[in-house]
């Protein structure tokens, strides 16, 4: 039976991350689909029975708010991976790494000199009013001069073949537990295939966050003591905070663990306080630390913005590094890159309007049904226009949002998201993905070889959210010739 390799799987009116147009298949992906196409149905339906059963006994799951049919999911999964070739990775690796740099000396520039403000390459009237920017942050110097740490970047390609950059993800970005654990269970279901596509591994992403974390210490010695802070057990990525604790084998706290003694954090132990020297924080600004920001917050560990500002703790995202994800201020990455890199940025952004100039915002005005509008700090496809899909009613109701706070939208051509095949009953049918790669920023930068890649299961949807009805595909990086491809150790 063929599913893919064949008239089973159109091709038709998207680009596919597996097939070209004619519906051969690319390079990388030529051994996976030929051991589709020698599967039977029930056994294809077996393996994504398998698979969704192992990530349930995982207890891989994530939270809606507001869902009154129960708060907790298991996040969908695909059996068909996507495949991205070597000569493509590379050109996302510089493109990523390139832009990492840019926005942390943009953090670094708006919380101290503000240069690019003075210079006039971004509005000052657009940074005064981020809802992100913290004034609690002006003066302050991280340790080693890094603000982003851990950063999710949104990728998507449209059908002129680019790759585009839909937005930044600096605060607390999720998703990368899903990453390994998909890995895992694909790993265990195609083994030679996995190993004869030679697939570049994820499973160091814990060292790697690991030594990112140690290198940011603040004290000279020689095993930090770490910590991933949490909201608690009802957060919607409480699974991946502790997950990645387990991971890297550190203490998994609350705020209630900890304590700011003489402008120092410690961790109530059952041994007494033990010094906590850097702080992975999965915690927004707003909530951490009730005398600097919200007074009402429970969540936080009071007086813990003043040990960070005496150099005594490391937090990782910094605070303050929000200001990254508005998608106003996501506009103006370019002209960084250009600004403190002198370099052309080599992933572009998606062409924006920003309603916050005139000549934009009568534009989306007038062409509402064409666009997708969003609010520049609402995150899991919240506060979202697609004006193709939309009613009249609501397009009013977003140009009336627009007229009131033009500050707080942009506006974006509807782009033809690639496809990737998706498993649909017994036959497999194209759905839209992108792709979110984890970067860290320690000593040096280094990208994750994959990512998640997240697809839109609602056919013709072009939300990939998975609060919006989004799940999840294994992604593999095929490696050059001389690159490690084994993982070498499985995880527990």
């Amino acid at each position: 039976m063929t599913f893919l390799n064949g008239s089973g799987y159109d091709t038709k009116g998207f680009r596919d991350e597996l097939f070209f147009d004619d519906g051969k298949p690319r390079p990388g992906a030529r051994l996976l689909i030929e051991s589709l196409d020698q599967l039977t149905p029930e056994e294809i339906r077996m393996r994504q029975s398998s698979i969704n059963s192992a990530l349930l006994r995982m207890g891989i799951t994530f939270t809606v708010y507001g869902d009154e049919s129960g708060t907790e999911k298991i996040f969908p999964f695909d059996i068909v991976p996507r495949i991205v070739e070597a000569f493509e990775w590379q050109h996302i690796d510089a493109g990523l790494k390139q832009r990492i740099k840019a926005l942390n000396m943009f953090l670094d520039d708006i919380y101290h000199d503000q240069n690019i403000i003075n210079d006039e390459i971004i509005p000052r009237a657009i940074l005064e009013k981020a809802k992100s920017f913290r004034p609690q942050c002006v003066g302050v110097n991280p340790p080693k001069g890094v603000w982003c740490h851990i950063t999710g970047t949104d990728l998507i390609r449209h059908t002129d073949e680019a790759i585009y950059v839909l937005e930044d993800n600096l605060r607390c970005p999720s998703g990368v537990s899903y990453v390994l654990q998909n890995r895992l269970v694909m790993k265990r279901s195609f083994p030679h295939v996995f190993t004869s596509s030679h697939v570049r591994p994820v499973i160091d992403y814990p060292s790697h966050l690991y030594d990112t974390l140690a290198y940011l210490c603040p004290n000279d010695v020689a095993k930090p003591n770490i910590v991933v802070l949490t909201p608690g057990i009802y957060n919607s990525a409480y699974y991946e905070h502790s997950f990645l604790a387990q991971q890297m084998g550190v203490e998994l706290v609350q705020g209630e663990d900890l304590v700011v003694q003489d402008n120092f954090v410690y961790m109530r132990t059952t041994k007494g306080f033990a010094r906590v020297d850097v702080i992975y924080r999965r915690i927004d600004d707003d909530f951490m630390d009730p005398k600097e920001f919200r007074k009402d917050s429970m969540l936080g560990v009071p007086g813990l913005m003043s040990a960070y500002r005496q150099g005594n703790v490391a937090l990782a995202n910094a605070p303050g590094t929000g200001v990254a994800d508005d998608k106003v201020i996501y506009c103006y990455v370019p002209d960084m890159i250009k600004y403190y890199l002198n370099e052309e940025p080599i992933i572009p952004n998606v062409p924006t309007y920003v309603c916050d100039r005139e000549d934009d915002r009568k534009y989306v005005l007038e062409h509402l049904h064409e666009l997708v509008v969003k609010a520049a700090n609402e995150a899991g496809g919240y506060g979202m226009l697609i004006g193709p899909h939309s009613t009249k009613a609501e397009q009013d109701k977003f140009a009336e949002l627009i007229k009131a706070d033009p500050r707080n939208y942009v506006a974006q051509p509807t782009l033809s998201l690639s496809r990737v095949p998706t498993l649909v009953g017994d036959s497999f049918e194209g759905r839209h993905v992108d792709l979110r790669p984890y970067v860290l920023y320690g000593k040096d930068v280094w990208v994750l070889p994959g990512g998640l890649t997240r697809v839109a299961l609602k056919k013709g949807s072009l939300v990939v959210n998975s609060s919006q009805g989004g799940g999840s595909k294994d992604t593999w990086v095929i490696a050059c010739p001389g690159t490690e491809t084994g993982d070498v150790k499985e995880m527990l």
